[in-house]
């Protein structure tokens, strides 16, 4: 069915009216008291554009290049799991539609089609990377996503230990998940691993990881400006301004807010993106006017899965692009690199 949805926002009303509860619950739920989740959102809400003109904006190319991978717009899918609990054919749907729009897709490594049949979509797709405590099964996942043709690894390391999810504590969806698997987790003899974490993720591991593979690294779940140097001294290409989406240690920053100290800190030496609580064409063109290279976007795609498979994808996707093409031509900028931080303002508290 298609959506009858003016914004993402009316997209995740309409996907929650079709979604089983403990299914909604899942997708749209943060951790403990869910701050951060509603925060991310809400801090976009408190920045204000300041647009210039008379600059000659008429014609606009909203391209971007991110670690050598070129992007029809600066919108990447974030990695999530579960996208066959909103539609039978899961990830593979979402990479169609990335591939159409020629957006970049993170895969996740516990994505329930595995990554064989998402790359099959043909579009430019990174695979996201726990590490795990067994280094030949993290080698091998390595593996897998460079005989696929994935163009960089997305390490998440913001997930040393799980987050608790209140609302799925409260529902106890175990078995309405049980019959879906992490695919990339599948042994050659078919038993599906399970999920090793590391506690004591360190720095050694991502040097560990570099000696492994040529392909870029990308950090995600950075927050703290510290973090940059520490980055750059151990090979790291780019970085992801994460917080899980609000769904690990709730009560940390929105994105949006931590974004320009870490721009400063970085000064242009590898690309930025940024994740969580963008759901306007405005988020992004606020978020790449502070300093992000691009963001990714998760709950929207579960909400756009649900409400009609490949063509809903497609739609945030082409929502999102429309409405940022719009505003930087009201903002007088003809591409993102043009976007400043003189465009954004903090409205007063």
């Amino acid at each position: 069915m298609a959506t009858s949805a003016l914004s993402l926002v009316e997209l995740e009303i309409e996907a929650r009216g079709l979604l089983d509860p403990v299914t909604y619950d899942y997708f749209a739920g943060g951790a403990d008291d869910e701050l951060t989740a509603r925060e991310n959102e809400a801090a976009f809400a408190g920045l204000r554009l300041l647009p210039r003109v008379l600059r000659g904006a008429g014609t606009r190319s909203l391209e971007v290049t991110l670690l050598g991978t070129a992007a029809a717009l600066p919108v990447l899918i974030a990695p999530t799991t579960g996208h066959r609990l909103v539609h039978p054919d899961g990830e593979a749907a979402t990479a169609r539609a990335a591939a159409g729009a020629g957006a970049i897709m993170t895969v996740s490594m516990l994505s329930t089609v595995a990554v064989e049949q998402v790359a099959a979509a043909g579009g430019p797709l990174w695979f996201q990377l726990y590490l795990q405590a067994d280094r030949a099964l993290t080698r091998a996942l390595v593996a897998r996503a460079e005989a696929v043709g994935c163009l960089a690894l997305v390490v998440t390391v913001d997930a040393s230990v799980p987050g608790r999810l209140t609302r799925d504590l409260r529902n106890d969806c175990t078995e309405q998940r049980a019959e879906l698997d992490h695919e990339n987790l599948r042994d050659a003899d078919g038993r599906v691993r399970d999920l090793e974490l590391v506690a004591d993720l360190r720095w050694t591991d991502i040097e560990w990881l570099r000696s492994v593979t040529s392909l870029p690294i990308v950090l995600k779940g950075v927050l703290h400006p510290a973090d940059v140097r520490l980055a750059l001294e151990h090979g790291v290409d780019a970085l992801v301004v994460s917080n899980h989406g609000g769904r690990q240690l709730d009560g940390v920053m929105p994105t949006i807010e931590v974004l320009p100290a870490i721009a400063e800190e970085v000064a242009g030496r590898m690309p930025l993106i940024l994740d969580g609580g963008v759901r306007r064409g405005t988020d992004v063109v606020k978020a790449c006017a502070l300093g992000a290279s691009a963001v990714a976007i998760g709950r929207p795609v579960a909400w756009g899965l649900a409400v009609d498979g490949e063509a809903g994808v497609a739609w945030v996707l082409a929502e999102l692009r429309a409405e940022m093409d719009r505003a930087l031509a009201l903002c007088g900028c003809a591409s993102p690199v043009e976007l400043t931080p003189d465009l954004v303002v903090r409205r007063p508290r």
